[in-house]
């Protein structure tokens, strides 16, 4: 397709969204080919870097598969800056909420014999307000490994984008393409920052025995840190693992949590017919995962209890809520005697939904629109396991230091009521 824009007079730049090492996982697990925000955020990176290097020539994306999604997701994040979209074979589904803000005009190209593929498409169609066209190429099926269909696949995107992408011009220098900000909300200097906000915002719960800050790994770990620092309360770990549906593991059917915890959805179970054995051989797999990493984020401290206390869980930002509503349902069978949501940034939607489920929700930031919790930080790295772990021991050494200040101020014969966590 890039040779046949080249030859159309098109300038092309192909991207590979994945390192090395995140493709050898991503071939059995599938995961981060559905990590659309990453995706997207990356494609993102990569627009503002060529917007610098080649300021005269106007952007246009092709996307495929899940690609189209983070294309779609881009191009909301902006806004006019992206002149022409163009999806083949593509989910623009996974797009979610961007879909509504996408000003480029975009074409759909989907293959005859593709019809679940097509279903979604036509579905997405309605929800852009973009001029926007959906094409079918007859006879082609997902891959379009069909001869000639993936010809006129390049035909139809290099004539949507000759009719969308102004003529450059040398002499002239298009606006530098950076992400919008949403109005009224500054994006956090990174999650160490923002768990500094948040915890401004949970004051209320400050110097209080019963309090523990609970988090969900990896990015939701500096965020309670700082948190679990200023209300000088416990901090812990809770973590949820997703259970699959067996060959469309980005359907989830329920998810298991610190603790023995499981939490399942009845009903997609019902509708993909999945049985006991499919459950449990999903289950296993990911306990032993959920194992490893309880042993990789603690070591020998066992975990905080939770039995009537009130639990502060926190994670850097929620866009669909999923995995923070898993925690809240899996917390809850733990007996805690209040559960608060704590997070930077939300979409309204999302907030409210968890308002449901938790017994408070403290959230700094409802921006719209909302494409994905990456776009409210000026630097928001990936956090590895070590970064997890230094930080769990680093607020335990520190609550043992604050146990031991307090234990010097004893008058002779004072027995203390509690101890720090795993002493």
């Amino acid at each position: 397709v890039a040779r046949e824009l080249q030859d159309s007079g098109l300038a092309t730049l192909l991207l590979d969204l994945l390192t090395p090492e995140e493709e050898a996982e991503d071939l059995s697990t599938g995961h981060f080919r559905f990590d659309i925000p990453l995706l997207a955020k990356r494609l993102s990176d990569a627009t503002t870097w060529a917007s610098r290097e080649l300021p005269a020539l106007p952007v246009g994306y092709f996307g495929a598969s899940t690609g189209a999604a983070a294309a779609l997701v881009a191009a909301a994040l902006h806004g006019r800056n992206v002149r022409a979209v163009v999806s083949r074979g593509g989910r623009p589904d996974l797009a979610g909420s961007a879909l509504a803000h996408v000003e480029a005009p975009t074409l759909l190209i989907v293959g005859s014999r593709d019809p679940d593929v097509l279903r979604l498409n036509r579905g997405a169609m309605e929800l852009l307000r973009c001029e926007k066209e959906l094409s079918l190429i007859p006879g082609a099926s997902h891959l379009f490994e069909e001869p000639g269909t993936l010809g006129e696949v390049a035909r139809l995107a290099g004539a949507w984008f000759r009719r969308h992408l102004p003529a450059s011009s040398a002499s002239g220098r298009q606006r530098p393409l950076r992400a919008k900000s949403p109005h009224g909300v500054l994006p956090f200097k990174d999650r160490r920052d923002a768990g500094e906000i948040l915890a401004r915002g949970l004051l209320s719960y400050a110097d209080r025995e019963d309090v523990i800050v609970l988090a969900l790994p990896r990015g939701g770990v500096p965020v309670a840190y700082e948190v679990a620092k200023r209300l000088h309360a416990p901090l812990d770990v809770f973590l949820v693992r997703k259970l699959g549906v067996p060959g469309q593991e980005e359907v989830a059917m329920g998810a298991i949590a610190s603790g023995g915890i499981r939490v399942l959805t009845p009903r997609i179970m019902r509708e993909l017919s999945i049985g006991a054995p499919e459950l449990e051989a999903v289950t296993l797999a990911e306990q032993r995962e959920l194992a490893r990493r309880e042993r990789a984020y603690r070591g020998r401290r066992p975990p905080l209890s939770v039995a009537g206390k009130t639990v502060i869980l926190v994670d850097d930002g929620v866009a669909t809520g999923s995995s923070m509503s898993a925690a809240v349902a899996a917390i809850r069978q733990l007996d805690p005697a209040r559960i608060v949501v704590g997070v930077p940034v939300a979409p309204d939607p999302t907030a409210r939904q968890l308002g449901e489920m938790a017994d408070e929700v403290v959230c700094a930031a409802r921006p719209e629109p909302f494409i994905s919790v990456g776009q409210f930080y000026e630097d928001f790295p990936q956090t590895d396991d070590e970064e997890v772990r230094e930080l769990l021991e680093a607020a335990a050494r520190k609550e043992i230091a604050e146990h031991m200040e307090r234990c010097s101020e004893w008058e002779q014969g004072e027995v203390p009521e509690t101890f720090p966590s795993g002493v």
